[in-house]
């Protein structure tokens, strides 16, 4: 039986105090744990950076962006070994969501929305004055 892959990205800020050669490594290190289990489309290395915030006292760091297909299980043990990993500052991996050809942008299938079927914004409220009158 075939293993159905689905389309992630995977967005990692690592410490500019491991250097180029530390960061390429680390990065070539997750590539092939990716490729190990699925099939890379396409990686975006996005350089130094500034940082919204202060992460470890650090303001700047380093930017790759992998998309990825493979198995449901795979963001999870990225997820573990960039938690075990020295140098890495944040990673978040995402289910990636396919465009639609006209706007660009998820279509409305694609996307969860509220339970709230009937059109009033204050039927999701609980307990606000919405809901007394």
């Amino acid at each position: 039986m075939e293993r159905q892959f689905s389309s992630y990205e995977a967005l990692f800020v690592f410490d500019l105090d491991l250097g180029d050669e530390g960061i390429k490594a680390i990065i070539e290190k997750f590539k092939g744990m990716i490729e190990s289990a699925g099939k890379i489309i396409e990686v975006a290395d996005w350089g130094k950076r500034r940082l919204a915030y202060p992460i470890n006292d650090k303001n700047e760091g380093y930017y790759t962006l992998i998309t990825f297909e493979g198995p449901a299980d795979l963001p999870a043990e990225i997820n573990r070994v960039f938690n075990i990993t020295e140098g890495t500052m944040r990673a978040m991996v995402t289910k990636a969501v396919k465009p639609t050809a006209k706007t660009g942008m998820p279509s409305a299938a694609s996307v969860s929305w509220p339970s709230n079927t009937s059109g009033d914004p204050s039927a999701n409220r609980t307990g606000s004055s919405a809901s007394r009158s």
